[in-house]
């Protein structure tokens, strides 16, 4: 039954329908178990009703309405309670008590599985026999087992199913769907994907022109196997006689009867060219896996990446910087800086992608350079948003995709609203972040990208509270050499005299990899990270404090920050690296200086230590970000359980007001520069459990220190205090929130993310 289940599983993730799909879970199942029927219904979450989408060894109109109930009944029972069950004779379930039956029903003995994928409901599998009889612990087993691998397997295809109704459906084409909030702001464009879309992501289509689709896919085919001889010839010189073969086997593939003839029957059936070649490659990849002989079951991936030459090619040419539409909505599984790049800044209208983390690196780009962004819709399709029109609201993580015009309306009203708000906050500009009170909390920003833009406009801001050197490093295919690294110091350092200048130290490691000194983990935020990254390799972290020492010595404004600190043994080994660095330039004649040494509390183990670090530091800094990771258990950049991450939680609340209670105690000022900070409402959390300064993107300032204006610093400690009681986060969020409406801030709270 294993291999069967298998068996199925591999079948599915080659189907391109979902009704394909479907049918073959009923099949396979019905040869697995003694059934004499078995049936899958998908639950319609819009209209709350389970759709039975696939059938076998069942005759459908032979079914009376009395069966029909049953089935009914027990289906929903079984989406409704989420548990299996397996009965000997389905008319005595409790659940039936309601409903007319005779007991006479075709079939006697059921058997109902709930499928789900990541707490959505999916649907339910359902196996029937005519005699009253369970069935045993191994069929059960198998049944169970297939329903809870099934969510994952018929995901995309659900998706591809659901968009291809709602797009034709009675809303006009309008779907709405919820990711995670990324940067905040909200717009309407149209999409231009980033980048060549998935097999698997292509929609099917109708056209009219069915000889313009022949055309474009012979010429892209084409032009395909014209680049494979291109390459051919260019790597004669290189490659032996042998491996230039596999070009030609290429060519032959394109060439193949079967490639070419099945797509062109596809589209003269009125399918697009796009298509019609996805299903064919899909086709032709499911057949190569089938069989037996592992070298030719391998060819699957040639015909899978032959495809995707293909379809590249059937795109057309990549669009030039003028031709992205006015409001350009870029989309992608992923998008990486460079993807960004490519956009001209004053077209780049907002960003959606598949995955990522509301704090992976292309989210703090997002919010730096003020555009609007939702990630995490593993369930969209993109190839389904070709030439539609979409509206984005990053505050809420939600997209409406061929938006109605009363959503049109109320979105160009929140983008009015957007802009009076940021007239507003340019009026704070020059005054300071001081509480109604008199108290001053300066608001420092954080920097590793674009510090170039912002170190010409120094002046407006009081300090860098946190420098991400590993930017610098990951940009490159060398490790930065000692001057490579002083030019770079001494550029910010002088940027911003007098004002201090945080500079952590390199952070590598978890979702920073060195390209050139990548490390191979299991779990790498657990892992060789941070500063015992740093520490295992003195040589390294010797260059940059060399580095920093020298730059400090011409400003005197520098702060070294330590990442990842979990013990107090690092400290210690990083004080007698840099007491060794400031030695050996001295000796060499140049010239160093010391700077104050920081740690940052991002490790649980820190926060206890804290008595222990104190006599070896200056301040600490809080990086709630993995600090709110390590203390959940919650992987910030796992989208499976992103529900789970949040820095409201009670124990993340009452850990930073421990590590200000026992820094206090020391003497020792503490600042947070984590997401927490750049958040109004969070941020008048920190204020009021204490928090010394804050440190942020640019662009958070002008919220934060608007609300910091509103507020006194005792109001701060009591709304501090009650949310200290509170035994959820979203009552947390919700006395935040409301206490900002209350002062006349709920242009922050409507705008903001939290």
């Amino acid at each position: 039954m294993l291999k069967n289940s298998q068996k199925i599983l591999k079948k599915i993730k080659n189907a391109t329908q979902l009704e394909e799909a479907l049918r073959l879970v009923v099949q396979v199942s019905l040869s697995s178990i003694d059934a004499d029927a078995c049936l899958f219904y998908l639950k319609d979450l819009q209209i709350d009703q389970y759709l039975l989408m696939a059938t076998a060894g069942l005759n459908t109109s032979a079914i009376d309405e009395a069966e029909l109930s049953i089935n009914d009944a027990l289906v929903r029972w079984v989406g409704t309670h989420k548990e299996s069950i397996n009965l000997a004779n389905a008319t005595d379930h409790p659940c039936l008590r309601n409903i007319s039956v005779n007991g006479n029903g075709a079939f006697h003995g059921f058997m109902g599985a709930h499928v789900i994928h990541y707490g959505r409901e999916i649907g339910v599998l359902v196996a029937q026999k005519k005699e009253r009889r369970r069935y045993d612990n191994d069929e059960a087993a198998f049944f169970t087992t297939l329903a809870t691998q099934l969510g994952v397997a018929i995901n995309h295809l659900l998706a591809k199913w659901n968009f291809s109704k709602q797009l034709n459906g009675t809303s006009q084409g309008r779907i709405f769907l919820r990711g995670i909030p990324c940067a905040p702001g909200v717009c309407i464009g149209n999409i231009v994907l980033s980048h060549p879309i998935d097999l698997q992501s292509i929609p099917d289509r109708k056209v009219s022109d069915i000889k313009a689709e022949e055309i474009a896919f012979l010429v892209a085919l084409d032009t395909t196997k014209k680049e494979l001889r291109e390459s051919s010839e260019r790597m004669c010189t290189n490659l032996p006689v042998e491996l230039l073969s596999v070009f030609e086997v290429h060519i032959s593939i394109l060439e193949s009867d079967r490639l070419k003839t099945k797509t062109i029957d596809r589209i003269h059936s009125g399918q697009w060219a796009k298509g019609a070649l996805t299903d064919t490659i899909l086709e032709l990849e499911s057949f190569f896996q089938q069989i037996e002989d592992p070298y030719l079951s391998a060819r699957a991936e040639d015909i899978r990446l032959l495809g995707r030459q293909i379809l590249f090619h059937l795109q057309g040419d990549v669009l030039a910087s003028d031709n992205y539409p006015k409001h350009t909505i870029l989309a992608g599984m992923e998008i990486s800086l460079v993807e960004l790049s490519k956009v001209p800044h004053d077209r780049l209208a907002g960003i959606i992608c598949m995955h990522g983390s509301a704090l992976s690196h292309i989210a703090i780009i997002c919010r730096e350079i003020g555009i609007p962004a939702v990630i995490g819709l593993t369930d969209l399709s993109f190839g389904y948003l070709e030439d539609c029109e979409i509206a984005i609201d990053g505050n809420r993580g939600e997209i409406f995709i061929n938006p109605l015009p009363a959503d049109i309306i109320e979105f160009q009203q929140r983008i009015h609203e957007e802009r009076a708000i940021s007239e507003q906050l340019e009026t704070l500009r020059n005054l300071p972040a001081k509480t109604l009170d008199g108290i001053s909390i300066p608001l420092y920003i954080n920097l590793g990208i674009g510090e170039d833009k912002v170190s010409t406009d120094a002046e407006k801001y009081e300090g860098v509270g946190l420098y991400r050197t590993e930017y610098f490093f990951i940009g490159r295919n060398t490790l930065p050499t000692e001057d490579e690294q002083y030019d770079l110091y001494r550029h910010i350092l002088e940027s911003f005299a007098p004002k201090p200048v945080t500079i952590r130290t390199l952070d590598a490691g978890g979702d920073k990899q060195l390209p050139f000194f990548s490390i191979a983990e299991a779990n790498p935020f657990l892992g060789m990270r941070g500063i015992r990254l740093t520490l295992d390799h003195p040589e390294i972290f010797l260059t940059q404090l060399r580095a920093l020492l020298r730059a400090n010595s011409l400003f005197k404004n520098l702060e070294i920050l330590l990442p990842m600190i979990s013990r107090k043994k690092e400290i210690d080994q990083t004080i007698s690296l840099i007491e060794r660095a400031y030695l050996e330039l001295i000796a060499e004649g140049q010239t160093a200086l010391k700077p104050k040494i920081g740690a940052m509390l991002e490790v649980p183990s820190a926060v206890y230590l804290i008595s222990s670090l104190s006599k070896r530091v200056d301040f600490f800094s809080i990086g709630t970000n993995d600090l709110t990771q390590y203390l959940l258990a919650v992987d910030r950049n796992n989208l499976k359980v992103q529900d789970f991450y949040d820095s409201l939680h009670p124990a993340v609340i009452h850990v930073i007001k421990d590590i200000v209670k026992r820094a206090r105690i020391q003497n020792i000022p503490v600042c947070v520069c984590g997401e927490m900070a750049g958040n109004p409402a969070s941020a008048l959390l920190l204020l009021g459990l204490g928090i010394d300064s804050l440190s942020m993107n640019p662009s958070s300032i002008p919220r934060v220190k608007w609300t910091i204006r509103s507020f006194t610093r005792q109001q701060a400690r009591e709304l501090a205090d009650k949310t200290l009681k509170t035994e959820d986060e979203s009552y947390a969020r919700q006395l935040l929130n409301d206490a900002l409406s209350a002062v006349g801030l709920d242009a922050l709270v409507n705008a903001g993310k939290f």
